[in-house]
């Protein structure tokens, strides 16, 4: 259940006109009073022939119109207005049930206090079985104004209440940190325009887009700018911004003039604060050589750099917090920041549901937990990495990488599942089956090349020998999994490159829990893969190079790889004179 208290309006008589009329689609069907302000009830227009909507609005306008009489400031804006509507999944609900609801909620928002014979004049309407429509004016009977400060997060929370006592679906508890819902104004325009979104989710969108790509907030702007986005910056006389605005091309008011919403407006974490706090910990550019080591491939590199996020999140949960959580609370968000960037970089049959993987995962970004951004500047790295990478979309490397992303969505909402944050919880699971119906599609193929390459029946037995000595409480999920061949080829080429297949099986359930894997072998698959990749190190041949090298230039001194022989003197300790050869 659900009430959205709207801003306030001036036309008593207009609004229930709405009320009582068919609706914009015909939806409204049998428009009545299910509770009011008066104990004796009032007459109304939809069950009373003689009632009208203009004596209605009368008696209920009767404590503005008796305070505007007087002398001082006229008031204009004394419509409340709030729809409550319960879940799809709802049961019916009666029109005594209605009336109950409503009634706790207006005394929740402060309009009318139980046992206030001064309250605010207020009806419910019900026109539809799903919700119905609170109306107040918002002068009580002793002509002062109601206190309506936080009345909205009152109303939710006897909301929540009434969900409970009725037993209706629970609907999560918010923060403050949500972004606004679309107006009904908003709404109407973009379908009268034909767009698919209203310009408040359009815009935040190519904001979240461009952040991927930027360093710092004039970068941010000169993107959204080249983007199509209008850009309306503010600035201090000395030029540093004090805070930008942006329009959608082809919002307009009524004069023609383009239409600005502040970043703020948008999203609470788009202000011009919130972004520069973000942007500025960005990490600087590599240095092409410090590139030697890494591996491949901008996919291979970022889920390399999203291993840490099991670290931090994934122990932070398990011991219950890391103190203020802002080391977390960073690495989520840049978090959002590389899911992003994948759904810009990833095939086109991939985008669809990384896009609303992006949408959901913006709603976890966000709580009261302030974040420490300069934590996460890896993070911001690899997703700026995956934008600007000129290796193109490696099919096998971008499926381990989507796998990770999986793994790293689903310890988010365990994280936030443990501070209490039901909303952001939530969204992190909506997140999760995105991404695994992404990793599915792009799998698909490399999966099927995987099984058809099945190494032998004896070599598949002794793999399944090591499943079941590493790893005794999964073993027989683990090969009753349909994925168990492909999973048997991908340790089979790990093995030739020298990796014990035990030894990867240990490490890849340390970093992902298979208790609540729908499929353990396609789990572990992704992460075998992964960290299989590369030959395993060989101390004997790194011995032997060094040796070599060291022949090859004698001046050269070789780091030593065992106890000191006579034939090569220890090196003098630090400070040491050296003597001088002539």
């Amino acid at each position: 259940m659900i009430p959205s208290i709207k801003d306030p309006g001036h036309n008593t008589r207009g609004l229930l006109a709405y009320l009582y009329g068919p609706g914009r689609h015909d939806e409204h069907t049998d428009p009545h009073i299910v509770a009011s302000f008066s104990p004796l009830g009032l007459r109304d227009p939809g069950r009373d022939p003689d009632a009208t909507l203009t004596q209605l609005a009368r008696f209920l306008d009767e404590p503005v119109n008796l305070r505007n009489s007087g002398f001082g400031r006229k008031i204009t804006d004394h419509v409340w207005h709030c729809p409550v509507r319960a879940a799809k999944t709802d049961r019916y609900l009666s029109d005594a049930e209605w009336g109950e609801a409503a009634r706790r909620i207006v005394h929740a928002a402060g309009i009318a206090p139980d046992g206030d014979p001064h309250g605010c004049r207020w009806i419910a309407v019900r026109h539809a079985d799903d919700h119905i429509h609170i109306l107040a004016t918002t002068v009580r009977e002793d002509g002062r104004r109601p206190k309506l400060h936080n009345s909205g997060i009152r109303a939710q929370a006897e909301a929540r209440a009434i969900e409970k006592e009725l037993g209706l679906h629970q609907v999560p508890t918010g923060d403050r940190t949500g972004e606004r819902r679309p107006t009904q104004a908003e709404m109407h325009k973009a379908y009268r325009l034909g767009w698919q979104q209203t310009s408040r989710a359009w815009l935040q969108e190519r904001i979240r887009d461009a952040i991927p790509h930027a360093s710092n907030v004039e970068e941010l702007l000169a993107y959204l700018q080249a983007d199509g986005v209008e850009v309306k910056p503010r600035r201090l006389p000395s030029g540093d911004l004090q805070g930008y605005s942006v329009g959608r091309p082809g919002d307009v008011n009524k004069a023609g003039e383009q239409i600005y919403i502040p970043g703020g407006k948008i999203a609470p974490d788009l202000s011009l604060p919130k972004l520069q706090a973000r942007l500025a910990t960005t990490a600087p550019e590599e240095h092409p050589t410090a590139r030697r080591n890494r591996p491949s491939t901008s996919w291979q590199r970022t889920t390399d750099t999203l291993d840490t996020l099991h670290t931090h999140l994934g122990d932070d949960t398990a011991s219950g917090g890391d103190g203020d959580g802002a080391l977390a609370q960073a690495q989520i968000t840049a978090l959002g920041d590389i899911i992003n960037a994948t759904a810009q970089q990833a095939p086109a049959e991939l985008r669809a549901e990384l896009r609303a993987a992006t949408r959901a995962f913006a709603r976890a970004q966000r709580s009261q937990v302030r974040a420490d951004h300069q934590a996460a500047a890896a993070l911001r790295q690899a997703a700026r990495d995956v934008l600007k990478a000129g290796d193109g979309p490696d099919g096998s490397a971008l499926t381990v990488m989507i796998a990770a992303l999986v793994w790293a969505a689903i310890l988010t909402s365990r994280w936030h599942q443990a501070r209490g944050h039901s909303q952001q919880a939530q969204a992190a699971q909506q997140t999760v089956q995105h991404l695994q119906a992404a990793y599915d599609q792009a799998a698909a193929d490399h999966l099927a090349a995987l099984t058809h390459r099945q190494p032998t029946k004896e070599i598949t037995n002794t793999l399944a020998g090591d499943v079941r000595s590493a790893l005794p409480d999964h073993a027989a999920r683990i090969l009753a999994d349909p994925n168990w061949p492909a999973l048997a080829t991908v340790l089979a080429d790990a093995q030739a490159l020298g990796h014990q297949p035990r030894q990867l099986l240990q490490e890849a359930t340390a970093r992902r829990e298979l208790i609540t894997a729908r499929l353990p072998a396609k789990v572990l698959l992704g992460r075998i893969q992964h960290t299989g990749r590369n030959p395993a190190p060989n101390p004997a041949a790194e011995a032997a190079r060094l040796r070599a090298a060291a022949a090859k230039s004698p001046g050269l001194a070789a780091a030593p790889t065992g106890p000191t022989s006579p034939a090569t003197p220890p090196t003098a300790p630090a400070g040491t004179p050296q003597r001088r050869t002539r």
